[in-house]
């Protein structure tokens, strides 16, 4: 049958593997859902970088329902697809490379195993030179995230962690498994830099800093989204870094769909402007935990989460534009 161009034959191009560059330009509600129309390739040999899910749940102290966020986060970033990206201006995916390369995968019913899943399969897709981007998933999941690039590097990162917890908790028990003791871990096991780490939205009091800078959210609403960024470029410098946007560092008016919201908080738009002017950094990759879907109305927080981690992939594209390495 001849093909006719006012009617092409339609293709998902989640499933495309010579699907490469550029936008899909299909219908956002049909289709196998990747992130952002990504092809879906379990290898991410020959992209710059990729995205993946961890569905973990196990470590919340109040609501559960995060093992639901990667796939709520891939749906809500469905209807970003198909036009240059506000406010970069561009098609990000012409010169950047990006696949979905699924999800973590751990028996639930050994709880005491999943960290080092979570790092095996992280490092896995670290060796082949692909940036990694991690849909959560609860805050617990950046530990073992954190370990896999550290090893991959061969040095400490900074933190930039947008959040209403400093999740410093924990120093009594080591053993301990849970989203709030995941920073202390990692200070101790030497994993991020201290004095060059920040934490920015925090709206709660932790037994312990850790050696962090932390910026509250009221400080964040005085000083404003480029005061702000400001701030955070002069303090980490020119030091590797790693992101991680727990979506409660927006207020529950923005995000309601998480386990444990905290009224005074960011609002998606000074979250998106703070971040997007973050690409002089060395970025060396990003996190987006606790959308709880059960939660959350009318897809507000996962498309909050969607839009940063959208966000995130355009700094990296504009970062390897001005031929910057974005490699891990």
């Amino acid at each position: 049958m001849a093909s006719d161009p006012h009617h092409p034959r339609p293709i998902d191009r989640a499933l495309d593997p010579n699907f490469r560059r550029g936008q899909s330009m299909e219908p956002n509600y049909s289709g196998v859902v990747s992130f952002l129309r990504r092809p879906y390739l379990r290898d991410p040999s020959g992209f710059d970088a990729t995205v993946w899910g961890v569905p973990l749940d196990t470590t919340v102290s109040n609501r559960p329902g995060t093992r639901f966020g990667p796939r709520a986060l891939r749906d809500a970033s469905t209807i970003l697809d198909g036009d240059p990206v506000y406010p970069f201006g561009t098609d990000i995916f012409e010169d950047l490379s990006v696949c979905d390369s699924g999800d973590a995968v751990f028996d639930y019913g050994l709880p005491w195993e999943m960290p080092a899943a979570i790092e095996a399969q992280a490092a896995e897709r670290l060796a082949t030179g692909a940036h990694l981007v991690t849909l959560g998933g609860d805050h617990f999941l950046t530990y073992p995230v954190l370990k896999a690039l550290v090893e991959r590097m061969g040095r400490p990162v900074a933190l930039i962690q947008f959040d209403a917890h400093q999740d410093t908790w924990g120093e009594e028990d080591e053993r301990r498994l849970d989203h709030g003791t995941m920073i202390s871990r990692a200070v101790n096991d030497g994993l991020i830099v201290p004095e060059k780490s920040m934490q920015i939205g925090i709206r709660t009091h932790a037994p312990v800093d850790k050696g962090i800078a932390v910026v509250s959210g009221f400080e964040v609403g005085d000083l404003g989204a480029q005061a702000m960024a400001s701030r955070v470029l002069a303090h980490v410098g020119n030091t590797p870094v790693y992101v991680s946007f727990d979506i409660d560092a927006l207020d529950p008016a923005f995000a309601p769909g998480t386990g444990t919201p905290v009224c005074g908080g960011l609002s998606t738009r000074e979250a998106l402007a703070i971040l997007r002017r973050l690409d002089a950094l060395d970025l060396k990759g990003f996190d987006v935990v606790e959308v709880s879907p059960p939660y959350d109305h009318a897809q507000v927080t996962a498309l909050a989460g969607a839009t940063l981690a959208h966000y995130y992939l355009g700094l990296l594209a504009a970062r390897k534009a001005r031929g910057l390495s974005i490699a891990p």
